[in-house]
């Protein structure tokens, strides 16, 4: 005969099994909770170092972005001076000032075969100065660190170019240097607990930042020497030297910190980020001690509720951790949307140009682009609107040009790179539509000649198999709208002095 199952039964039986739950979501919290501390210290070592070389590594690539933006922009400037027919210094002074305004590269200069420098406002020799001229010159680019005015450093460039005679003299290279201190407002992080510098390949601070409190601003190597083993201390002074990257880890006052240092490309620069480990530490920590805290808020309504009650509490935890996860993704979209928007003209900035040419040029190297044109727009007159008419109305002007390139270019995204420069992007319908788009909008151009409106010079081009960047492709648009804007000038268009 089977035993009946009674209430009593169903009680001892309920209370015992909630009693065994409990009993193992308490195990299996503290033996989590274990772990969890367990991970959280392996863990500090590895993402401290995947932090600092990402750190490191993409502020490198920033100064070489900045540097082979500069070499480019010298090699339009010397077209510019090739194209313009100089026939004397005061010519030439005042050109150099119209590409110093225009490509903003505020320390340009030229050198003639007798290695003189030939600036906007005075000439000297820059033999003694600048280290690509205390030899010969070679027909090669050539990047150097300058130290003028006692301590300040400013990064050089020099670029050979082809020989060019203005009023019987011979040019034959140019250069242009940046100062220090506008590549570290590229840098800097936006939190205190992370820091960095500019090193020579002896360890020097070139960039005058503190690194971290103990290394402060001196020499790495002196500051570290005595605090490292000493075969560490010599294996990474050799990397300086050798420009390979590395990881140094040492305690000072109790305190663990972790530095890593790649070299920059082109440069005899070295880029060194810092962090203490026990500020990870703390952020990972915090993180495990909030996932803790969960699990014993947990734990405390398994104990007074039943399980559905549990379930429907840890449901709307994730739920709410959903919610947040979208307001934070939402938020970050939006400031991502804000630094990569003209603030004037609404359409893309120059930050979003470069991210997008970066990635294009990704795709071309993999052979995944079939269509893609670029435009290159640039704005007739603004310098006389400004300097008649008031900012004020260049403002309008530049805002006019722009609904006007948007409202053909329907299919393209539109950037503002400069003040009166803007670039389109056409891939598929808008690549297929280019022919038409362009015919349409340059008669609306030339009749706004006649009507006294904006007028833009238009050069477009188009990817061929032979271009390995989106930068040959965007080469031959600036040319074609360096042709057209002569074109408009004969036609009656605005044209700078």
């Amino acid at each position: 005969m089977k035993k009946q199952i009674t209430r009593k039964t169903f009680i001892v039986t309920a209370v015992v099994g909630g009693i065994v739950l409990m009993a193992l979501v308490i195990i299996n919290a503290i033996v989590s909770a274990r772990q969890t501390t367990t991970a959280t210290n392996e863990a500090v070592a590895e993402v401290s170092s995947f932090y600092l070389e990402a750190m490191a590594d993409r502020r490198a690539k920033t100064i070489t972005n900045l540097i082979n933006k500069n070499f480019y922009q010298m090699e339009i400037a010397v077209d510019y001076i090739s194209n313009e027919g100089i026939e004397s210094e005061e010519e030439l002074r005042n050109a150099i000032g119209d590409i110093k305004r225009l490509l903003s590269l505020d320390r340009f200069a030229l050198v003639d075969k007798d290695k003189i420098v030939h600036t906007q406002y005075t000439t000297y020799a820059g033999g003694s100065r600048h280290a690509f001229l205390s030899g010969e010159m070679t027909g090669h680019r050539s990047v150097s660190t300058v130290s003028i005015y006692g301590s300040s450093k400013q990064l050089c460039l020099a670029s050979p170019m082809d020989e060019l005679t203005i009023d019987g003299k011979q040019y034959v290279a140019c250069f242009v240097q940046i100062d220090v201190g506008e590549i570290i407002d590229l840098l800097a992080f936006d939190d205190n607990r992370t820091y960095f510098g500019l090193y020579g390949k002896k360890g020097e601070n070139l960039s005058g930042t503190k690194l971290g409190a103990f290394v402060s601003t001196h020499n790495l190597f002196e500051a570290l020497q005595g605090i490292v083993p000493e075969d560490t201390w010599t294996e990474n002074r050799d990397n300086f030297l050798k420009a390979m990257d590395g990881i140094i880890s040492f305690n000072v006052n109790g305190m663990e910190e972790t530095l890593c240092y790649v070299p920059i490309e082109d440069t005899d620069w070295m880029m060194v980020v810092l962090i203490r480990e026990s500020d990870i530490q703390d952020r990972i920590r915090s993180i495990s001690e909030k996932s803790l805290l969960m699990s014993k808020r947990q734990i405390a309504f398994t104990l007074g509720f039943s399980a559905l009650f549990f379930l429907v509490l840890l449901y709307m935890s994730k739920a709410l951790a959903q919610k947040d996860l979208e307001v934070e993704k939402k938020n970050a979209q939006n400031f991502r949307n804000m630094a990569n928007t003209d603030s004037m003209t609404g359409v893309r900035n120059k930050h979003a140009y470069s991210e997008m040419e970066a990635h294009l040029n990704a795709r071309i190297r993999q052979n995944e682009i079939d269509k893609l044109a670029i435009v290159v727009c640039d704005i007739n007159g603004l310098k006389i609107v400004n300097d008649t008419m008031g900012h004020a109305a260049g403002d309008r002007l530049i805002k006019e040009a722009c609904s006007l390139i948007c409202e053909y270019f329907t299919h393209g995204a539109v950037y503002r790179i400069g003040g009166d420069e803007f670039v389109v992007i056409l891939q598929e319908k808008g690549f297929d539509s280019l022919k038409d788009v362009i015919t349409e909008i340059n008669h609306v151009i030339e009749e706004n000649v006649k009507k006294k409106k904006a007028v833009v010079s238009i050069g477009y081009s188009e990817l061929t198999p032979d271009d390995q960047l989106v930068r040959d492709v965007f080469e031959r648009a600036d040319q074609m709208m360096y042709q057209r804007k002569l074109q408009l000038k004969q036609m009656g268009a605005p044209t700078r002095a």
